[in-house]
């Protein structure tokens, strides 16, 4: 039932804000996908905004059980402030991440009320709207005219005229957005070529519905916005610039609105999409965003007081990773490997056909994100006691995209959790293959034998026994005193586990690894490979492949650098 127009938001208000736009996206999300053919047509923007939203909404439900045992309850600082920190670290792709830095920009003006005050007007929601749309724009390297940010310009703008009130302002609001998304394929010709509006802008304008139900209790239509198309087929793109943006991308009337990828742009750009959380200063940041410009496009950067949510699409994954690492502490590392048919931008079709088969492997540092990234796995980072749950491996499933999915989960204690995912794959149409990889190193060996022309079954089969014909180790330090199947072992003690079990107790990391390497070959083996963590000295892997060298004169030895990993040393002989 419809209520009297609110002249205020406070944190109640923000909380069915939430849980509102989360079910709103959850009705759009298919409609969203199937629309996804701007900056690529890879068919999970409607996803991508309903994790984002997701992660957003959970925090702010958190906040709000941790007054359940006590008294009172949030603030609306409290309220907003989890709101942007829970999208902030949930957001996922291009329009999760300009969705994220949107409530992150709502957030930093609704939460400066004066003391105690719990509430907010109208005017002060119309000055968020504003803060939001600048705000993120300003987060994106090159922006373009008929995009998400064109909607939240316009948002904003229709808010202005709105009045004193939240209903008002955010009817307006809404209203503006549905208007300005209908024009977005006379501003964007890919969308116009394709005959739909731009799928983040629709987005948006989902969660705005959703802002008006949570101060006026009347519902909103939710039928789809018709575009307005083009009387006649759109001009060609303008040549690209020197810098990679058209000419109207590069111009001062594109820095109201737009996204990124210029639509000028190549058919099938860049490889990977690469996402990450980053720990690192606003100096630092400054810096990234230059170079990782330089590296690609689609490039958002959001964030703020020593956090940050990085989205690039490049060619080099290893080297967006890399200029993170350099810039500060990155994690969370996802990269995903565009199909061969997805159309990245400016394409004649919108391909959203899925391909017919990819694989998915959790890997333990980002060196090896960005290998398995350029063998064509789409990637989930764990960090060390901090292992992915079964819902991040589902989404990861979905990113990849394809019909048939090999899952790699590198860890035996992820088998339960990744047969929880693939299950979930599979109740959605996914066929998916979980071959029980234990270490990273068996995930290499499957995923270079993986051939995706081969049959399906065929091709398990051999990831499979490469996998098992892969004998694996890990050099650690032992962090405390403890029994293990070798002895006892005191903190600081060097380990040597191979297959699981700790077979090597000793002083020093060097020879503790060659007494491992050596009874690992006692066996047999005909190529060794060595995965170096960062904290361990260049010296080490030079010293074990000397020893591979002198003493087993028919085995090959190949290093990768793993980064941050947990271990010292990942060992692995076939």
């Amino acid at each position: 039932m419809a209520q009297v127009p609110l002249t205020f938001l406070d944190a109640l208000a923000v909380r069915t804000w939430c849980g509102g736009a989360l079910r709103a996206l959850g009705r759009a999300r298919e409609e969203i996908d199937a629309i996804n053919v701007y900056p690529v047509a890879d068919g999970d923007t409607g996803t991508n905004l309903y994790l984002t939203m997701e992660s957003a909404a959970a925090a702010v439900e958190a906040v709000f059980a941790g007054y359940e045992t006590g008294t009172g309850r949030p603030s609306l600082a409290d309220a907003v402030r989890a709101m942007a920190h829970g999208a902030l670290i949930g957001a996922r792709g291009n329009s999760g991440t300009i969705l994220a830095q949107l409530l992150r920009g709502m957030s930093q003006v609704l939460a400066e009320s004066d003391g105690d005050t719990a509430r907010i007007d109208g005017a002060r929601l119309l000055l968020a709207l504003r803060h939001a749309a600048d705000s993120a724009h300003e987060a994106v390297a090159h922006p373009v005219e008929g995009t998400v940010l064109t909607v939240a310009s316009a948002a904003a703008d229709a808010a202005q005229r709105a009045g004193d009130d939240c209903g008002a302002v955010a009817r307006a609001a809404h209203a503006g957005a549905r208007t300005a998304l209908a024009e977005t394929p006379r501003q964007l010709a890919v969308l116009g070529r394709a005959g739909v509006v731009d799928a983040g802008g629709r987005g948006l304008v989902a969660v705005l519905g959703a802002l008006v139900e949570a101060v006026t209790g009347e519902a909103v239509e939710e039928t789809a916005v018709a575009p307005a198309l083009p009387a006649a087929p759109p001009a060609a793109p303008a040549p690209a610039s020197a810098s990679g943006a058209s000419a109207s991308g590069a111009s001062a009337s594109a820095s109201a609105s737009g996204e990124t990828c210029p639509e000028s742009a190549a058919p099938g750009g860049p490889a990977y999409e690469v996402i990450y959380l980053l720990e690192a200063g606003d100096a630092a940041v400054a810096r990234l965003r230059e170079r990782l410009d330089a590296l690609g496009d689609s490039l958002v950067v959001v964030g703020g007081d020593g956090l940050w949510n990085v989205h690039v699409h490049v060619d080099d994954a290893g080297a967006a990773v890399e200029a993170g690492v350099e810039a500060g502490r990155p994690y969370r590392i996802r990269i995903t490997h565009f199909a061969a048919g997805d159309v990245h931008t400016g394409g004649e079709r919108p391909a959203r056909e899925r391909v017919q088969r990819a694989v998915v492997a959790v890997v333990p540092g980002e060196g090896l994100a960005g290998l398995y990234a350029e063998a064509g796995a789409t990637t989930v980072l764990a960090r060390p006691g901090e292992p992915p749950a079964s819902g991040e491996l589902t989404e990861a499933l979905r990113r990849a995209h394809a019909r048939e999915v090999v899952l790699l989960p590198n860890d035996a204690e992820l088998r339960h959790t990744a047969a929880a995912a693939a299950e979930q794959a599979r109740a959605e149409g996914i066929r998916v293959a979980l071959i029980p990889t234990r270490s990273a190193v068996q995930g290499i060996a499957a995923l270079a034998v993986h051939e995706p022309d081969r049959r399906f079954d065929e091709d398990v089969v051999q990831m499979t026994s490469a996998a098992g014909a892969t004998r694996h180790a890990e050099v650690v330090v032992a962090e405390r005193q403890s029994w293990t199947t070798a002895g006892i072992c005191q903190a600081g003690d060097v380990l040597g586990l191979i297959d699981g079990d700790v077979a090597v107790i000793g002083p020093d990391l060097t020879a503790t690894a060659e007494t491992v390497l050596d009874r690992m070959l006692q066996a047999g083996g005909e190529l060794v490979t060595l995965v170096v963590g960062d904290e361990t000295p260049e010296e080490v892997a030079d010293r074990l492949e000397s020893r591979v060298r002198e003493s087993y004169l028919a085995v090959d030895t190949v290093v990768y650098r793993g980064g941050r990993q947990g271990s010292l040393l990942l060992i692995g002989v076939e």
